[in-house]
């Protein structure tokens, strides 16, 4: 079982990922095109990473712009969809 810390931290990297990306997970929920249960399912995914540290670092470097997420990012799958699912 992931600690508290751990999960909010692997929160924040997946919110701020979709969010170079363009994506506001909350939007996404809201209209139905994400459930709880696959963000949750995102969060766990992220917490498997072994580079949290350098995904941070990613994201740091790519503020104010629209990225796609590096290779590594084992959430890529799913932003990918929510992009095609985008209006």
């Amino acid at each position: 079982m992931q600690s508290p810390s751990t999960l909010k931290r692997h929160a924040a990297l997946v919110d701020d990922m979709a969010s170079l990306q363009g994506l506001d997970l909350e939007e996404q929920m809201l209209r139905g095109t994400l459930s709880f249960g696959a963000l949750e399912d995102a969060v766990l995914r992220c917490t498997g990473c072994t580079a949290p540290d350098r995904c941070a670092q990613w994201q740091a470097a790519h503020q104010g712009t629209r990225a796609a997420p590096p290779d590594y990012c084992r959430n890529a799958p799913l932003f990918a969809s929510l992009q095609a699912d985008k209006p």
